[in-house]
């Protein structure tokens, strides 16, 4: 899953990235769970743009949908976090033969 995400342009976080900027891909008993980490300069930025323009999407409903897209049509059922924060591609998908989790 890790590759996919990488050939779409994604960067994706390597388990030496403790606090580096990008897609963290974690393993988990449901599955795996996508994370969208940021600075908090841009988490500043982002809330700045939200006050400035009201009822957009924030940048990481944008990320969020341009990732459960991509996994989608790569055949993962996706889904949103119970928190709505992160995104959980299921275990039966995520662990598929062919399916490129890395």
């Amino acid at each position: 899953m890790s590759s996919a995400l990488v050939q779409a342009g994604f960067h994706v976080l390597g388990d030496a990235d403790s606090a580096g900027l990008g897609l963290r891909v974690v393993e988990v008993p449901a599955g795996v769970v996508v994370q969208w980490t940021v600075s908090d300069g841009f988490t500043a930025l982002a809330r700045e743009q939200a006050i400035r323009a009201p009822g957009g999407d924030s940048m990481g409903a944008m990320v969020q949908a341009a990732v459960s897209g991509l996994l989608v049509q790569l055949g993962h059922t996706v889904a949103q976090t119970p928190d709505g924060v992160d995104l959980i591609v299921l275990a039966d998908e995520a662990t598929a033969p062919n399916s490129g989790h890395t």
